[in-house]
């Protein structure tokens, strides 16, 4: 987004009137979640601040003070986390889940990880995911979009004895490093909703979300 915002930090880009991260934050108060870790680094000040005066929930803050990727991140935050499951979402994108079904069907399926698929073919650049007849994760493929299946929403139930599996090296991706081993070898299952996906990864879905958001 360099382009067009360079202060503030992405997830604090403006959004009609509001910020990007108190939308997202605000549909989980909505939902009931309480507690969020948010793993920050680059112009973490202005995030932490944002927060500071929110008494709305526990905001709770992860820093890194190199760039660890999405898998590092997470490992990062884990002495911070308390409970058996735990709901991991992307802070640069937006998808509208009903959290109380998708964490039924996360215990339903006796699922050591669920991710929440969306079916929108507009995007060329997200996750393919393949599932069977009853929503076990057959495949995974990163940035590999083929206008077939399901896409990866960036939104994860996992129970806590998944990150045994984590990478043994201090930078790591989820996506790339972590997922397709746990889909290998634990039961992991897709939840589609029939949602579009929102991101602000570029100016021109910047442009969108900023569209769609303040209509």
């Amino acid at each position: 987004l360099n382009s067009v915002l360079t202060d503030p930090p992405k997830a604090l880009a403006p959004v009609g009137d509001q910020v990007f991260l108190d939308i997202l934050v605000k549909e989980f108060l909505l939902q009931g979640f309480r507690r969020f870790i948010f793993c920050v680094g680059y112009m973490k000040e202005q995030i932490i601040k944002h927060f500071e005066n929110n008494n709305s929930g526990e905001f709770l803050f992860s820093v890194e003070e190199t760039p660890l990727g999405t898998g590092g991140a997470i490992e990062n935050a884990l002495l911070l986390v308390k409970s058996k499951t735990v709901l991991i979402t992307n802070g640069d994108s937006i998808c509208s889940v009903e959290y109380l079904k998708f964490y039924e069907f996360h215990v339903q399926k006796k699922a050591d990880f669920s991710m929440v698929l969306s079916q929108d073919s507009s995007r060329q650049d997200a996750g393919n995911v393949w599932v069977d007849q009853t929503n076990r994760i057959l495949s995974f493929q990163e940035k590999k979009a083929t206008n077939k299946g399901f896409i990866n929403s960036g939104i994860y139930f996992l129970e806590s004895h998944c990150f045994q599996l984590l990478p043994e090296k201090e930078r790591f991706s989820l996506e790339y490093d972590f997922f397709p081993g746990l889909i290998a070898s634990m039961n992991c299952f897709g939840f589609p909703v029939y949602s579009d996906l929102y991101d602000i990864g570029t100016p021109e879905r910047f442009s969108k979300i900023n569209h769609v958001f303040s209509s």
